[in-house]
């Protein structure tokens, strides 16, 4: 198992930048962000490979950047030039593979959540 921990939100006038944090308490593999506004289906912001292969919605694309410190479990997303829309409590999602003797398996794991609010 893994535990997931986001930091970084806040409240931001449009146009300005906050930096998110997904800290994991062991390795990680592929991981995404996403988001979720009130009365609105929760949505991929960003993924991120563990060979650093990037994605991202048509929607933050060119202003939020992801990236991970593989040293430190963790897995950042930059965002600039914030738009109201993009308020929302955003999560990380990790992807964990634990292996023994006998084989290994994966699954995917949520964190709890850190709000961002922009404000016009």
């Amino acid at each position: 198992q893994v535990q997931l921990v986001e930091s970084g939100g806040g409240l931001v006038q449009a146009g300005g930048s906050l930096r998110l944090s997904c800290a994991a308490s062991r390795s990680i593999n592929a991981v995404g962000w996403y988001r979720q506004a009130p009365g609105k289906q929760r949505e991929l912001v960003a993924a991120i490979t563990s060979g650093g292969r990037l994605n991202y919605a048509d929607s933050v694309k060119g202003r939020f950047t992801i990236s991970r410190d593989n040293a430190k479990n963790t897995v950042y997303l930059q965002m600039n030039s914030l738009k109201p829309e993009d308020t929302a409590v955003y999560y990380c999602n990790a992807d964990v593979t634990d292996c023994s003797a006998y084989g290994c398996s994966s699954r995917g794991y949520w964190g709890q959540g850190t709000q961002v609010t922009v404000s016009s």
